[in-house]
């Protein structure tokens, strides 16, 4: 991989007025240098990927990652009882090559050579979609290095099998035949997948926890979706923005009722950010020409931030006197 497979990282910068409101925009650095010195010194990065090709529904996510940046720039860096975010570098987009005939099979496997780059570093990688089929080359390279279990925050099993070309619907079946060792998917919804599937996932081990089950106890719901993960040595985590009811998240390929409140999201990947064996995020199925008000956008932007802050739980003393 080079910097040619890159475009230039957009300029980031906050938007408030006043001195006292440090925000994303603030701590964010654009790549503008040697990237392999870049990722050495951050504690984070951040990879758009702007491709919707495989999208079985309605198209839009390729726009998700300038729109996941625009909110995030002006989201403010502190988490009461976390407190501020850590470096964060934005290494720019993963470039189209039109010269490989830009089928979803290529342009997995040219995300997949920035994508191991990220993962090779000591940086935490932050994956900005982009379309589902994404999840696939983001956490592949991870499987050549120890056992690894996928959180999957999706109203969709995502499991269904390759035929022609790979879908938005496929990634969690090519990374189990690939030799995931575990998935769990959280949020998803009744009446959106097939029972083929879902006996597909029961016979990997995998585990599903409705939207319902989150509402209804979100301690033992997370706990069912971790005691799937087994021992695993890498935990990556995946939001589908559709995760989201359609009331919260308009603007994805697939809108649905009767999925997880923001607040719930935000709190249990909060809660997944504190385990130490997480090694990958990503943000999927953010379509602004879909959206309303840029609702999905900002609550995919949140939604960073709260991973990030969960990321440092622990490390500092719960002075704040601010019920989490």
């Amino acid at each position: 991989m080079s910097d040619h497979d890159l475009t230039d990282a957009p300029a980031w910068t906050g938007t408030s007025a006043d001195p006292a409101d440090e925000q994303f925009g603030d701590v964010v650095r654009s790549r503008d240098g040697d990237l392999t010195a870049m990722l050495a010194s951050a504690d984070v990065a951040l990879l758009g990927e702007p491709f919707d090709d495989a999208v079985v529904g309605r198209r839009g996510a390729r726009h998700g990652p300038d729109a996941l940046r625009e909110e995030l720039a002006s989201v403010k860096t502190h988490h009461f009882a976390n407190g501020p975010v850590g470096e964060c570098v934005d290494v720019g987009d993963v470039v189209r090559d039109d010269e490989a005939g830009a089928t979803v099979a290529s342009l997995q496997e040219r995300v997949e050579g920035v994508a191991r780059l990220l993962h090779d570093s000591d940086t935490f990688p932050v994956f900005l979609g982009g379309d589902n089929s994404l999840t696939y080359p983001n956490v592949a390279p991870l499987l050549e290095a120890g056992s690894v279990g996928v959180l999957n925050f999706d109203a969709h099993l995502d499991v269904r099998a390759v035929r022609d070309e790979p879908t938005s619907g496929t990634p969690y079946r090519q990374l189990l035949d690939d030799g995931l060792d575990a998935y769990a998917c959280v949020g998803a919804r009744h009446f959106e997948t097939t029972g083929e599937y879902a006996a597909f996932v029961d016979e990997c081990g995998g585990a599903v926890v409705t939207s319902e089950a989150v509402s209804a106890d979100l301690d033992d719901a997370l706990d069912r979706a971790l005691a799937a993960m087994g021992g695993v040595d890498s935990l990556y985590v995946s939001v589908d923005l559709d995760v989201l009811d359609a009331a919260h998240a308009p603007g994805v390929s697939a809108p649905t009722p009767g999925g997880l409140t923001t607040r719930e999201l935000f709190e249990l990947l909060r809660r997944v950010g504190a385990d130490e064996r997480l090694a990958g995020f990503e943000v999927v199925e953010c379509a602004p020409p879909l959206d309303r008000d840029a609702m999905t956008a900002r609550a995919g932007a949140r939604a960073i931030a709260h991973l990030l802050a969960g990321r440092k739980e622990g490390t500092l003393p719960d002075a704040s006197g601010v019920e989490r």
